[in-house]
């Protein structure tokens, strides 16, 4: 089997994004090919609790890529506005040929530099799917989208972390190495992408670890919740919500709820110390 502490890559040392561009025509292909992909991300987005079907509420959709992330946020706040972000060009312009309602737009713009783009709070929700790994500078991100949500507002961020247990990291090389990243050499023609996937995913933070961010940021009543499937215990959503304000004006979203048919407990579940 690989080794579990890959070296840097090129993608590293030439951008992210520009990864992203080369591979965004095949990146839809590839990702759906997950069995549960696209049902986990509506799972997040469901465990965010957004009242009323989202109607009067702003929510951001940050890293949205080719908008897996934005429809699943549509679809668990039809009515809300949403802005979905990416620092990808091409990536963006694989969502923008998709249709969307009037209440969808897309902005390209860096995570990290988000008020550059013209992107300024409040919020009523932050959708961060597959982001916050990327990111060079990520605490400073969790407390950029700290201050754009209102305050009570939930975020979420949908991400892999597999650095708490052995188990997890056993599993998630094997499938890489022996059906995602040989389905990308077919399918797109390169693998640098998919490897990447595989080292960043190895080297990111624990599970405990992005508690502490989180909550170090500022963010409270942080909760964390994994998926069905292979993915279980390899891809989590971790939850919290931006404290309401000291005069106790009520938040736009009072509590962080979840999904009652999720495969743990209405309570969420501290999985600090995951099976291994």
């Amino acid at each position: 089997m690989r080794g579990v502490t890959p070296k840097p890559g090129p993608i590293e040392r030439g951008g992210v994004a520009r990864s992203f561009d080369t591979h965004a025509r095949t990146y839809d292909k590839l990702v759906g090919s997950n069995p549960g992909y696209h049902e986990h991300l509506r799972l997040t987005t469901k465990r965010m609790g957004l009242p009323d079907r989202g109607a009067g509420l702003r929510l951001l959709d940050v890293g949205c890529g080719t908008g897996a992330s934005t429809a699943a946020l549509l679809d668990a706040a039809p009515e809300a506005e949403i802005t979905a972000v990416d620092a990808s060009h091409e990536m963006l312009a694989q969502a923008q040929r998709k249709t969307w309602p009037r209440t969808v737009r897309f902005v390209h713009g860096n995570a990290e530099n988000l008020a550059m783009s013209g992107i300024v709070g409040p919020f009523d929700g932050i959708l961060a799917a597959y982001l916050l790994r990327n990111l060079v500078h990520r605490d400073a991100a969790l407390r950029q989208f700290h201050r754009l949500l209102r305050p009570g507002a939930p975020i979420a961020l949908h991400e892999y972390s597999v650095r708490d247990s052995l188990r997890s990291r056993v599993v998630w090389t094997t499938v890489c190495w022996g059906v995602i990243i040989p389905m990308a050499r077919v399918r797109a023609g390169s693998t640098d992408l998919y490897r990447y996937l595989w080292r960043s995913a190895l080297q990111f933070d624990g599970v405990a670890e992005l508690k502490k961010r989180l909550a170090s940021a500022g963010f409270e009543d942080i909760r964390v919740q994994t998926v069905p499937g292979w993915q279980q215990h390899i891809v989590h959503t971790f939850l919290g919500r931006r404290p309401a304000d000291p005069a106790g004006v009520a938040p736009s979203v009072a509590e962080v709820t979840v999904d009652p048919d999720a495969p743990t407990p209405a309570e969420g579940i501290d999985v600090t110390r995951p099976p291994s």
